[in-house]
């Protein structure tokens, strides 16, 4: 029998990624955005296809020669589609959203909820750039209604996800609060910041991982997700894709990688897509050059370094290292974060003769998405849902350590 698992503020699914990998029942997901729920139900798609043994239609739907809605209907995947909720969590419907999630049960028993509400209201640069430090933002207490499901559907084990700001967040208050609240659930909980670069990812990405186990399993200890040794390099994600100028729009194409390390780590995909890069300014494109010169010799630009005429904005104090490139030859790169949505001048491309910042594609890269995962909705949709997602190659460690832990209980 499966294991069960609900992801709460699922995203785009890539703490989800981790638990298919291992073979779960996504039971449901629940999530708000509507760009972000598209992408949750094309991947649900893409695994019922695949154990159908029938990706030749994904790959027709990539190529758009089939609508979603067709290979629901051809294959009967009304559940896999209505595995995905939108919805908000709040006081008003979380009541509800647990009967919706009983349903999807039939019956049986959830094992694992996965997820952590939006992280904004806890990380420190969220609270430096609000005017209230976050104070009051109704985000600060969604933990509230996550641990409403914990209550409401009894898994053995929960892992609760959020940026290292939290245990700061109101003077250490709402960690605290939680852990109270969660003990009176009937769990056991301990937590430890992590950083994904320790566990394969190309990227520096530090997160709290908090485990909860029901006490009627009497596991206290926290896992041990096992660091990965590994001798590879940013490049290595990155280095075989196709060169693109800045502004380009690629559409999706059959694509065979050489890269025997992209198909051991399980990102490569007969096809290429979101290989798409955003256009920039002539007067950020002069700041890309500059930044790359320096990147040339091992420095990073300092934006109050600039000439005079190529700094716009008033703070030459505070983020100076804004315009940052890519490091190739580094064993991790800088933390993707939702803010590449807005610009890419934190992701500048090593490669000078390309000049732009880095594609969707190779943002989803440095989060370990496989080549096979569509986002969907408009370019600026799919670098938010990538940049506010828990990297596939993390989650999968976590949810292979966790089913290992349960099969012995």
């Amino acid at each position: 029998m499966p294991i069960k698992v609900l992801d709460l503020f699922a995203g785009a699914g890539g703490f989800s990624e981790g638990f298919y990998l291992n073979n779960c029942d996504l039971v449901a997901h629940i999530e708000m955005d509507k760009e972000a729920c598209s992408t949750l139900e094309t991947r649900a798609i893409f695994y019922a296809l695949k154990k159908k043994k029938k990706l030749n239609f994904y790959n027709k739907y990539l190529l758009g020669e089939i609508t979603k809605d067709d290979i629901i209907a051809k294959f009967n995947l009304e559940k896999e589609r209505d595995s995905v909720i939108q919805a908000e969590i709040s006081k008003k419907n979380y009541a509800y959203l647990i009967k919706e999630v009983k349903k999807r049960l039939m019956g049986k028993k959830l094992d694992i909820i996965i997820g952590g509400p939006p992280c904004q209201a806890y990380s420190m640069i969220g609270r430096s750039r609000d005017v209230n430090g976050m104070k009051g933002d109704k985000r600060n207490f969604l933990y509230k209604y996550y641990i409403k499901f914990l209550i409401g559907l009894k898994p053995k084990v929960f892992i609760f996800e959020n940026v290292p700001g939290l245990k700061t967040a109101g003077g250490g208050k709402y960690l605290e609060d939680m852990e109270i609240l969660m003990s009176e659930a009937g769990y056991y909980t301990k937590y430890k910041i992590l950083n994904a670069a320790d566990y394969g990812v190309p990227q520096n990405r530090k997160r709290i991982i908090l485990v909860g186990w029901d006490k009627n399993l009497n596991i206290t200890e926290y896992p041990d997700f096992g660091e990965v040794s590994r001798n590879y390099l940013v490049k290595d994600f990155l280095s075989d894709l196709p060169a693109i100028k800045h502004g380009y729009s690629m559409k999706s194409r059959k694509y065979k990688s050489k890269s025997k390390f992209l198909k051991k780590v399980g990102i490569q995909y007969p096809f290429l897509f979101d290989h798409t890069a955003r256009p920039h300014t002539k007067h950020d494109l002069a700041i890309y050059k500059i930044a790359l010169k320096e990147y040339s010799k091992g420095k990073l630009l300092r934006y109050n370094e600039l000439p005079t005429k190529l700094i716009t904005h008033k703070n030459t104090k505070a983020f100076l290292d804004r315009f940052k490139v890519v490091d190739y030859e580094a064993h991790a790169a800088q933390t993707i974060v939702a803010h590449i949505s807005k610009d890419g001048h934190y992701y500048i491309h090593p490669d000078k003769k390309q000049l732009r910042s880095i594609s969707v594609r190779e943002a989803a890269r440095l989060q370990t998405f496989p080549d096979s995962y569509k986002f969907e909705g408009s370019r600026t949709a799919k670098l938010k849902q990538i940049g506010n997602a828990v990297p596939p190659m993390l989650s999968r460690l976590i949810a292979h350590n966790l089913l290992d832990k349960l099969k012995k209980k």
